[in-house]
């Protein structure tokens, strides 16, 4: 964020730091977008984003150009702060294990490897479909599984949600 260059004139230096802080406010505008819900559970993101705006407003002081972003992120900086802390689901995610209600599952005995687990394939249009795969099965027999179930591995990606978002 405070990178300047060693050589230039001082105009070229300071147009540097500009597009250099102007920059990183935009990518942590989007990921603040993006993981708004997620941030406000982690205390470490949120002071983060506390202190960047701290600094940009410092900062503003000094480069006016700033001034444009700094509404933005000080929105941004108090929606994610004010959100209720209860998780939320905004996000769709590729696998989801099923709950079964089968005795099994329902009586708590340990899981065995040749247990099996259905999980739902979620697709980019919204649909899914279910795949049944053993308990012990590796990430790439995971992949493979949805692949052969959906005709192609193009552009799969696998995602683990946990209870806590």
């Amino acid at each position: 964020y405070h990178a300047q260059p060693s050589q230039g004139t001082e105009q070229e230096k300071m147009d540097y730091a500009l597009n250099n802080k102007r920059r990183v406010i935009r990518l942590v505008l989007q990921w603040a977008a993006l993981y708004g819900d997620l941030l406000q559970e982690d205390e470490a993101a949120m002071a983060f984003l506390e202190e960047f705006y701290v600094s940009v407003s410092d900062d503003t002081r000094m480069i006016a150009a700033l001034k444009e972003q700094l509404p933005e992120l000080e929105k941004i900086v108090k929606q994610i702060s004010e959100e209720p802390k209860a998780p939320q689901k905004k996000h769709k995610v590729l696998l989801q294990l099923f709950n079964a209600s089968d005795d099994r599952a329902q009586k708590r005995q340990p899981i065995r490897g040749s247990d099996e687990v259905l999980f739902k394939v979620y697709c980019i249009d919204q649909t899914y479909t279910t795949i049944r795969v053993p308990v012990s099965s590796s990430v790439k027999e995971v992949i493979s599984a949805v692949a052969d179930k959906l005709g192609s591995g193009e552009g799969l990606i696998i995602v683990k949600m946990s209870s806590g978002g």
